[in-house]
């Protein structure tokens, strides 16, 4: 941060007056996509003029089931955002579809900004590492993003975002049994010249800028670029060296070309770019370390002193090492051809390569600027280090590289008089990772006088090593290098036939997906921890023990699955479509490289359970299975839409990770026997005016683990609450466009969204350490639009995003040494201007 701050409380004022009467913005006129909260396609007209014609909710294309339909008789519960939607909520990546999609949480990784965790209907995954796979799929213009680091990406010119509910087994494969969220960007049209380009400053400094260009080649031809540049200053000042917490600067660049020689040829080649420089955020400690702690309970009492503790949020805590900066490279290359022979036939080939390239760096102490208590991979200098490295430990920033290639080929079209749709495909992906941090400290903290009288009497060299007796210090040094080789194969089939009686209102749909995955670990692991004694230059270092290490342990399995799916759907009335469905879901099995025992061999962990396996067993492949029924529907010409579904899903094997007691980060990945969630979902729509539109959405969920068997056989399920799993979440939203003259608009709109009380992960037992809070976030915009400038169109935006200033904690964690909940908090109170010009 600059120290500089942006006061907007008139702006604020303002911002809330008007907003408390607004409701949602206008919504595009395009009815190929528009967001479940866009006004109606049908501009209101000027006022007082003639009444306008009736106001109707603009109709919603999506590809959900890899084909353009419509949302209303997609069997899928699914929400979507158009650019217009996208745009006025400020959504450019998926970290910012938080809050907006009940039943949908993203979380940060709590060591990198760059990783997100996602959960739909309560499942996700806890943890993110390259041999474990996420349980929600993310897609890119059809590309399937692998890892949970680097979710956090800047798409430059994203055109509409499907966030679909539940397993997707069958069209999207494995890793989908939680849902699956669909990014795709606006393609080049050969139709116009076209500039749209936008601008936003706000508070801690916001700087934002984004610009694309379309540009027609010939008739047949064209190409778009597309960049993102942003910054703004975290909410938390680094009183400590280095730089400030949540500090952030992100650029996305992003080059499109469209080429369509014949009418059944259509070529599509994207590439998009992402570079982030952001400084990690800093845990905030809440509890004092009551709790066993293990090993740490040596210096806990030292690292307490060390630390500072609040239950409010704090805008400034300090490191004592300088805090350096994590740096994210994102890059991918996306090849589509298109041949379309008629209805009856179209065959689609999507190829893809990319790469990520994640240096992330966080500090995990006390936030008092203390230099004797320490959790971080900074350069380190004294007799423990001159003993384990034979001088000062240097700097060390952890790496993840990845780099993954995909293919799909689909055949898909019509047959029977278009009774009979159908899509068959095949899909192979192999990636490559590595995840590495050299040698190089861990941690650090001097203990007690207590304590180290204890030491020094099973030590006495280290009085005998000093002139001047003088308190003992911990230190750990560790290397880590994880290596990942992982392949997947599948052939899959859906077909729909609408049979000629009933007048053609049953449809009956059988999809069948067959995967296979054979995923491959290596892990190098050292760690090294000594006792050290430090006085005027003077000291010694005395080794103690330290865990299990790994010398390129290997892991290697394979897995199958079948799963199918089963949907019949009814059209009760032309508006009103009913669907039942069964579907089945398989996420693969993979390898913790948190695992600190090297097999079922190795005997009792840190905390003294023998757990009976390790890193070398791994993990079995999760299996879900689904079932719902629901309804869609628009009543009175389309000005109403209330949408409403329930649903029971099963899981057999489900991946479970949890920390042993005791330790920073060493955990464990257990197969749950069973666990369940039910649920209701609601959406409802009401285009009330031709200048008026309100929205309401709802998620109930009640999720629950019911076995789980320790090592004497036990059922200990009440241990192991499902993480991020809120029973209650939702959605509310107005627009309104209160007045329309020749030469533009001027409209406003509202949403709030709220979130109830959630387990976080973690310790089992312990789910009181690391839950959430219920919070809800009250948002507001007033736009000047379609103000008429030469040959383009001007649109004067002010935003106010947590308008009530809301205190609320994204992220808990319960496993450092010097706190029992240590808290990650949500964006405060935000404010904005944006102007925006679009010419064509």
């Amino acid at each position: 941060m600059n120290g500089r701050k942006w006061l907007g409380g008139g702006l604020c004022a303002a911002t809330m007056l008007l907003g408390s009467t607004v409701a949602l913005g206008q919504g595009s006129s395009e009815t190929e996509t528009v967001d479940a909260i866009t006004l109606p396609a049908d501009a209101p007209a000027p006022l007082p003029a003639a009444a306008p014609s009736a106001p109707a909710l603009a109709e919603i294309i999506v590809t959900a089931q890899k084909r353009a339909e419509p949302i209303q008789r997609t069997p899928i519960s699914m929400m979507a955002f158009d650019a217009a939607a996208l745009a006025q909520r400020g959504i450019d990546g998926v970290d910012k579809l938080q809050g907006q999609v009940p039943g949908l949480t993203v979380e940060p990784f709590p060591t990198s900004s760059s990783a997100l965790r996602l959960f739909i209907r309560g499942v996700g995954v806890f943890d993110a590492q390259v041999t474990q796979d996420p349980a929600v799929g993310v897609y890119l213009d059809g590309v399937y993003i692998a890892r949970s680091t680097g979710l956090a990406l800047e798409v430059a010119d994203l055109e509409r975002v499907e966030v679909l509910k539940g397993p997707q087994g069958t069209l999207y494969g494995r890793n989908t049994t939680g849902g699956a969220i669909n990014l795709i960007t606006k393609k080049p049209d050969p139709g116009g010249f076209s500039i749209v380009t936008a601008g936003t400053v706000g508070q801690r400094d916001l700087l934002s800028a984004k610009s694309t260009i379309n540009v027609p080649l010939r008739s047949d031809a064209a190409i778009k670029f597309g960049v993102l540049a942003k910054r703004q200053d975290g909410d938390v000042e680094n009183d400590g060296p280095g730089g400030d917490f949540g500090d952030r600067d992100a650029l996305g660049l992003r080059f499109d070309a469209r080429w369509t020689p014949q009418d059944w040829l259509w070529l599509d080649y994207g590439f998009d770019s992402t570079y982030v420089k952001q400084y990690a955020p800093m845990t905030q400690a809440v509890l004092p370390p009551d709790s066993d702690k293990g090993a740490a309970n040596l210096i806990k009492g030292y690292a307490q002193i060390n630390t500072v503790y609040a239950s409010q949020r704090l805008d400034h805590l300090a490191t004592g090492a300088p805090l350096e900066p994590s740096r994210t490279r994102i890059d991918g290359h996306a090849l589509s051809l298109t041949m379309p022979f008629g209805d009856a036939f179209q065959l689609k080939y999507i190829g893809a390569y990319r790469t990520l390239d994640d240096r992330y760096y966080s500090d995990l102490g006390g936030g008092a600027g203390s230099l004797d208590f320490r959790l971080d991979t900074n350069a380190y200098d004294g007799p423990a280090a001159t003993a384990a490295y034979g001088g000062p430990t240097p700097l060390a920033i952890p790496e993840l590289r990845q780099h993954q290639w995909s293919h799909e080929l689909q055949i898909s079209g019509d047959l029977f008089d278009r009774q009979l749709d159908y899509i068959v495909g095949g899909f192979v992906f192999s990636e490559h990772a590595r995840d590495a941090t050299p040698y190089s400290h861990e941690s650090s903290s001097g203990i007690l006088p207590a304590q180290a009288a204890l030491l020094y009497q099973r030590f006495p060299q280290l009085i005998d090593a000093v002139a001047t007796l003088a308190l003992p210090r911990v230190v750990t040094f560790n290397l880590r290098d994880y290596r990942a080789d992982n392949r997947a194969a599948a052939a899959f089939g859906q077909l729909t036939w609408t049979p000629p009686w009933l007048d053609e209102r049953l449809h009956l749909t059988l999809g069948y997906r067959y995967s296979h995955d054979r995923r491959e670990a290596i892990k190098t692991y050292q760690q090294d921890n000594y006792l050290e004694v430090q006085v005027a230059g003077l000291g010694t270092a005395l080794p103690l023990s330290s865990a299990e290490a790994f010398d390129h342990v290997r892991g290697e399995r394979s897995y199958s699955n079948g799963s199918y799916s089963v949907i019949g759907a009814y059209d009760l009335l032309p508006d009103a479509h009913l669907y039942a469905k069964y579907v089945e879901g398989y996420r693969s099995g993979g390898f913790n490289l948190r695992d600190p025992q090297v097999s079922g061999a190795s005997g009792p962990a840190s905390d003294g359970t023998d757990y009976g396996y390790g890193f070398e067993e791994g993990f079995a492949p999760e299996s879900a299975d689904s079932s719902e029924i629901g309804i869609k529907s628009e009543w009175f010409g389309r000005r109403l839409r209330l949408n409403l579904d329930g649903f029971w899903t099963r899981f057999r094997d489900m991946q479970i990770n949890f920390l042993i007691p005791g330790t920073l980060g060493d955990t464990k990945v257990t197969n749950a026997g069973r666990a369940r969630i039910r649920g209701i979902e609601f959406e409802g729509m009401l285009a009330a005016t031709s200048w008026l539109q309100l929205a309401l959405n709802y998620s109930y969920l009640d999720a629950k683990v019911q076995e789980v068997r320790d090592a004497s056989g036990n059922n200990v399920a009440d241990q192991y609450p499902f993480p991020s799993a809120p029973r209650h979440s939702g959605t509310a939203s107005a627009d309104y466009v209160f007045y329309t003259a020749p030469w533009g608009q001027l409209r406003g709109s509202t949403d709030y969204h709220y979130t109830a009380r959630r387990d976080g992960g973690g310790i089992p037992g312990r789910s009181d350490l690391t839950y959430l809070p219920s919070y809800g976030v009250l948002n507001s915009r007033l736009a000047a639009g379609d103000l008429a400038l030469g040959r383009g169109r001007l649109d004067l935006a002010v935003y106010v995003r947590n308008l009530l200033g809301k205190d609320y904690i994204t992220e808990a964690v319960a496993q450092l040494p010097q706190t029992d909940r240590g808290v990650l908090w949500g964006e405060p109170r935000t404010w904005g201007v944006e102007l925006s010009y679009a010419w064509d």
